[in-house]
């Protein structure tokens, strides 16, 4: 696939450890939590970047020369394909996965933003989601997940998202999980089925009213939907 031809064909930045500098010139101080150098000179780095007090995770890719347009191009399209908002120009992408944020992140790159495409929702059925408990805030529910079974180490990530650590209050080898608000049932519907349609990938939620948890330890589920009321909507991946 062609890159965009919205996406400029020059920039200042080759590698991924440039782009992280140009953002922190730029005002997104973006630290480092995983980066690698390969052999055909491409790059790659995830960062938390900061924001007015809000963090929000991205992932870096810079491309080497021997890599054609066209694959970083199919690349591209791949990952706009499942929904992610890149920001691009010349040979590189990032994958802002806040993507409130994704303007200013190509204002401080000269890079262009190009939204994730539309995904289609399957229409699995769900469990009956109870009314209640509603949270106002994130933070309440990140302290109703606390009290049930942990949630330290957390990382407001705008937009109603929050990832903390949990698992350690019930005795278990402490993992992640991703704590989201939604606007009304069918946005928080919306968001389950997507969770449970990839092939290979399980997962296990839990849910009610205006909230879901989506914890990385599935072990958790049961008893993290018995302590906060709500529901475990899962899939095994087959």
């Amino acid at each position: 696939m062609p890159l965009p031809s919205e996406v400029p064909s020059s920039s200042a930045y080759g590698t991924a450890s440039e782009l992280v500098a140009a953002l922190g010139r730029g005002g997104i101080p973006c630290s480092v939590t995983l980066s690698n150098n390969r052999q055909n000179g491409s790059s790659d780095a995830d960062c938390t970047a900061v924001v007015d007090g809000v963090s929000f995770e991205n992932e870096i890719s810079a491309f080497g020369p021997s890599v054609t347009l066209d694959e970083i191009g199919t690349s591209v399209d791949h990952r706009r394909g499942e929904g992610q908002t890149l920001v691009a120009a010349g040979r590189w992408y990032v994958y802002v996965r806040n993507p409130a944020y994704a303007p200013q992140v190509a204002k401080a790159l000269d890079g262009v933003v190009l939204p994730g495409k539309e995904l289609a929702v399957p229409s699995y059925s769900l469990p009956a989601i109870p009314a209640s408990p509603r949270f106002a805030t994130v933070q309440q529910l990140a302290d109703a997940l606390d009290g049930a079974a942990g949630c330290t180490d957390r990382k407001d990530t705008g937009g109603g998202r929050l990832t903390c650590t949990t698992g350690a209050k019930l005795g278990r080898t402490p993992n992640c999980a991703t704590l989201q608000l939604h606007p009304d049932d069918a946005a928080r519907d919306k968001a389950l089925r997507i969770e449970i349609s990839h092939p290979g990938v399980p997962a296990s939620l839990v849910t009610a009213a205006n909230w879901t948890v989506n914890l990385c330890d599935y072990a958790l589920a049961d008893q993290v939907a018995r302590a906060m009321g709500g529901v475990v909507v899962a899939y095994d991946g087959r």
